[in-house]
């Protein structure tokens, strides 16, 4: 099994900037890689939006292996990014 060395969130980041930038899907770009390097940051609420979606597994993947695996594995993922709330990376915690 491969394993990426890449964080999930960031990994959804690059693939929505992507989507957006490269003409290979909705965007203009015909070689958008550098311009996804650029770029990915500005998509990391999206992409923790759809981990966060990502927590709970629907009815078939249940069925296909362990839910509760799954859970933890997502959620150690958002753990990893430490933003569990939309534009944490960018808002202070007041007290």
């Amino acid at each position: 099994m491969d394993i990426s060395n890449t964080p999930l969130v960031e990994r959804i980041a690059r693939v929505l900037a992507g989507q957006r930038l490269s003409s290979n899907a909705e965007g203009s770009n015909p070689s958008a890689g550098d311009v996804v390097d650029l770029a990915w940051h500005e998509h990391l609420d999206d992409a923790r939006a759809v981990l966060r979606t990502l927590r709970e597994p629907d009815e078939e993947m249940a069925a296909a292996g362990d839910a509760a695996v799954w859970e933890r594995m997502v959620r150690a993922a958002i753990d990893q990014d430490g933003a569990e709330k939309p534009n944490a990376d960018r808002v202070e915690e007041r007290a």
